[in-house]
């Protein structure tokens, strides 16, 4: 296929690109920053015409999609101000997904986040591990990645055999980034991301699992790692991070509270870098 990628400059895009053409795609990565040449071009989503135009051709570059990954995004609270936070990232996801349904791409898959989910978990979670069921947004990243599924879910319905993934990824980690699990066997370590983690390799996959499996509507699924980023048995933390909470009777020694149960079911996940 023929599968453009915004975002493509970024952590988990570069891997994504990488994971994509190692599976043999042709892949066309947009984003503000970067080289232009094959397999790049410079883009501002923040605009729609720009948007729709790279949607439907670039010239020596792609003459159509069949598929597209939006991973483009202001990747945390902070960098900007909040209001700016959420504006920018709604409307970038909306530019994309319209562009998309105006260009006749069926196929989709975004990135959402563990923040859609209750980040930074300072209110409990119903119950551990966290599934896809639950939305909680605590900032405005999190208000605008529970936006953009919503968005997602109706514009899904708008053409026939249009596919839609949300992706909830929590926080992705570099190949060069593992010594930060030196700090594993901390009491509060990596708590508000409910002890998660994914590495970007592992994401990529995820990603390509997706594009390959989807189906008419939308989806959304959490992609972290399968087991935990702590040193402790996950019902050991759990129960000290969120004493009272409901744990699931067969939570795994080390299963992640952030739940993979869906896409390792669904979509045949299976993690392949564990920091173990």
């Amino acid at each position: 296929m023929t599968i453009g990628v915004t975002g493509s400059g970024g952590k988990l895009g570069r891997a994504t690109v990488e994971r994509l053409r190692s599976d043999g795609h042709d892949v066309v990565g947009f984003d503000t920053v970067g080289t232009p040449g094959p397999g790049f071009t410079r883009v501002d989503l923040a605009d729609y015409g720009q948007t729709l135009d790279a949607m439907l051709g670039v010239t020596a570059r792609h003459t159509g999609l069949e598929a597209l990954v939006h991973l483009a995004a202001i990747p945390v609270n902070g960098l900007v101000p909040d209001a700016a936070t959420f504006h920018t990232n709604v409307a970038i996801t909306f530019n994309v997904l319209f562009a998309a349904h105006r260009a006749g791409i069926r196929r989709v898959v975004f990135a959402s986040s563990i923040t859609a989910m209750g980040f930074p978990f300072d209110e409990a979670p119903p119950a551990l591990p966290v599934d896809e069921t639950y939305s909680s947004a605590n900032n405005t990243y999190g208000l605008g990645k529970v936006v953009e599924e919503a968005m997602a879910a109706q514009m899904a319905r708008w053409g026939e055999d249009a596919s839609i993934t949300a992706l909830r990824f929590t926080n992705v980690v570099a190949p060069d980034e593992y010594a930060t699990f030196e700090r594993a066997g901390e009491p509060d370590y990596r708590r508000d991301l409910l002890g998660s983690w994914i590495d970007a390799r592992d994401g990529a996959a995820a990603v390509a699992l997706a594009l390959a499996a989807a189906r008419p509507g939308f989806a959304v699924y959490n992609v972290a790692a399968p087991t935990s980023g702590t040193r402790d048995a996950s019902r050991a933390v759990a129960q000290r991070w969120f004493p009272g909470t409901p744990v699931a009777d067969d939570l795994g020694e080390f299963e992640s509270l952030m739940s993979t149960r869906r896409i390792q079911r669904e979509l045949g996940f299976r993690a392949e870098y564990d920091w173990r």
